[in-house]
């Protein structure tokens, strides 16, 4: 069984995890470490800011140009 959830660390920086029942009966489990939760949403903002910035639309359209004969190649 795989459970993902996100948790709060508390002030002494640790994290209480309660398993579930069904985890009763296993003597170990592997638990990751990630801290790009935060890091993602940055991310996602400036994705946000990046679709409405000129410049790099107009990169983007500079690369389609760039590419657009290939489009109709027959490999």
């Amino acid at each position: 069984m795989t459970i993902k959830r996100i948790y709060e660390i508390n002030s002494k920086n640790q994290v209480v995890i309660n398993l579930p029942d069904d985890f009763k009966h296993s003597k170990r489990v592997l638990v990751t470490v990630e801290d790009s939760i935060d890091n993602m949403a940055s991310k996602l903002e400036l994705l946000k800011q990046a679709s409405i910035d000129p410049l790099f639309l107009s990169d983007i359209m500079e690369i389609n140009e760039d590419f657009s004969h290939i489009d109709s190649e027959v490999i």
